[in-house]
């Protein structure tokens, strides 16, 4: 197609059809994808919600409690960030962090 032999109101019209046709392919190709996704998640046995809510927010798995106050066992620590001042108090009257294990 020699597009240098056409008129400007010819341009523009073959400017708006080919604008239409992208929009028209990219709607058929984000339909195929989805149904792919769909089978995908179907063949797996995951809900298609659920898939779509954890790609957005990935649940990070829990850190398993690792050591816990032998006298009160609602304070606890995984191991990991920060020692608790209960584990730092613990450690400076010279008792073994061992004993705290779970």
């Amino acid at each position: 197609m020699n597009l240098s032999a056409l008129t400007m109101e010819e341009l523009r019209n073959l400017q708006d059809k080919v604008q239409r046709e992208l929009i028209g392919r990219g709607r058929e190709d984000m339909d195929k994808a989805r149904e792919q996704i769909m089978a995908i998640a179907q063949q797996a046995g995951i809900p298609l919600k659920q898939l779509i809510l954890e790609g957005l927010h990935p649940r990070r798995g829990k850190v398993a409690v690792q050591y816990r106050h032998p006298e009160n066992a609602g304070e606890q620590w995984t191991g990991r960030g920060r020692q608790p001042l209960w584990v730092k108090k613990w450690l400076e009257s010279g008792k073994a962090i061992d004993l705290l294990r779970v």
